[in-house]
């Protein structure tokens, strides 16, 4: 049994003051449904993407969506973790219900409420979501793992200080269309690749403006088994999707080869029967520019220590031949963290369906989304097509 994006929906991000988490759950949910043209009567099960780690005090979250529609009590509820890919960890454990025939219609929610927390306590939740027995505090939290990882591939293919600033200068023009971006700005390249009062260095090499935005938000998406699809006016549908997890601890894997990302790629290509050249844009996970740099070459858009030549040529600009984060990406949108593999996933639908607006790429058949949790850790990709 097949499944399809036959609704969603997307609250914009940003430091989100008026909106709990209740709320930020609970109107998504309702807007998604709405979208689909349906009431929470058709809804067989829901699956919320959260971390929270102590972003806010609701750590039992899952039945908060319950009150978006009364008709929606006593449906079955659960909260996925699984750090930054928390989001398509929901996704992927509601497509599973589908398939297996235990759903006919789910209600998948992303959200994160990160702001009302100090700046010190955001890095440390998400430094949390590491090692316990290598990352310690006055590492850095994972700006300085990604810092670490970016000094061992400039050791090891030049110093690509350049790339970073060209993918934050792009992912920032392209969020700048985004209705729902967090920051709606366009750096420039220049501000991008220059060290300066407005743009410290974090965690060397990485610029202020080579790490994701703290964000609050929520994406909600209604999904459909095959046999419902007439039922809804219109199908985004899931042509293949891999989930692949590698060691926690980085110690004794080469994290500058991205195994995960790259392995995950290669099975959600395959078992979709097509090659990466075939995509018309991807969404990919940039929590830092260097993660969107080596994304590109375990995607296999670049050989290894090559991905800038993709900037270069303008490949994976907007109006490029395979257009990269054309939402402005984490780096831009934002990365509350629950709702970004489900904000990944609505957007890619967007566009499949010409309903992208402002950042709408030019004739897409098919997307690919890559939600990414931890240093390579958890790895999911997805290849979406229309279905009608």
């Amino acid at each position: 049994m097949g499944v399809a994006i036959v609704g969603w929906a997307h609250l914009p991000f940003g430091k989100l003051d008026g909106l709990s988490l209740q709320q930020l759950i609970t109107q998504s949910a309702s807007e998604a449904m709405a979208h689909a043209g349906i009431d929470g009567q058709a809804v067989d099960g829901i699956w919320l993407g959260n971390l929270n780690g102590g972003f806010a005090p609701d750590i039992f979250a899952s039945s908060l969506a319950l009150q978006a529609d009364p008709a929606l009590r006593w449906k079955p509820a659960t909260r996925l973790e699984n750090a930054c890919a928390s989001g398509s960890a929901a996704v992927y454990a509601a497509c599973d219900a589908i398939e297996a025939g235990r759903a006919r219609v789910a209600l998948v929610v992303g959200a994160e409420k990160m702001t009302a927390v100090s700046g010190a306590e955001v890095t440390r939740i998400l430094g949390d979501c590491g090692y316990s027995g290598e990352v310690q505090p006055g590492d850095g939290g994972f700006p300085g793992i990604f810092g670490k990882i970016a000094q061992q591939y400039f050791a090891r293919h030049g110093d690509h200080s350049a790339a970073l600033a060209r993918i934050a200068a792009k992912n920032h023009a392209n969020g700048a269309l985004n209705p729902w971006a967090h920051m709606r700005r366009d750096l420039g390249f220049e501000f991008c690749n220059t060290v300066s009062d407005k743009n410290p260095m974090i965690a060397a090499p990485l610029r202020k403006t080579d790490c994701s935005l703290v964000s609050d938000g929520a994406a909600a998406l209604i999904l459909a088994s095959d046999d419902a699809l007439a039922d809804f006016p219109r199908a985004v549908r899931f042509r293949s999707r891999a989930q692949v997890n590698d060691y926690l601890p980085m110690q004794g894997r080469d994290v500058v080869q991205f195994e995960g990302p790259r392995r995950t790629w290669q099975q959600s290509l395959q078992h979709a029967n097509v090659g990466v050249n075939d995509l018309s844009f991807a969404e990919v996970h940039d929590c830092f520019t260097i993660a969107e740099l080596l994304t590109y070459e375990a995607m296999g858009l670049a050989q290894e220590g090559q991905g800038h030549r993709l900037l270069e040529d303008g490949t994976v600009m907007r109006n490029g031949r395979l257009p990269v984060n054309a939402s402005g990406g984490l780096k831009a949108k934002g990365h509350p963290i629950g709702a970004t593999g489900v904000s990944m996933h609505v957007l890619s639908a967007m566009q499949l369906m010409g309903e992208a607006g402002d950042i709408q790429v030019r004739d897409p058949e098919l997307g690919a989304v890559f939600n990414m949790g931890g240093s390579a850790v958890a790895n999911y990709v997805s290849i979406l097509e229309r279905a009608r």
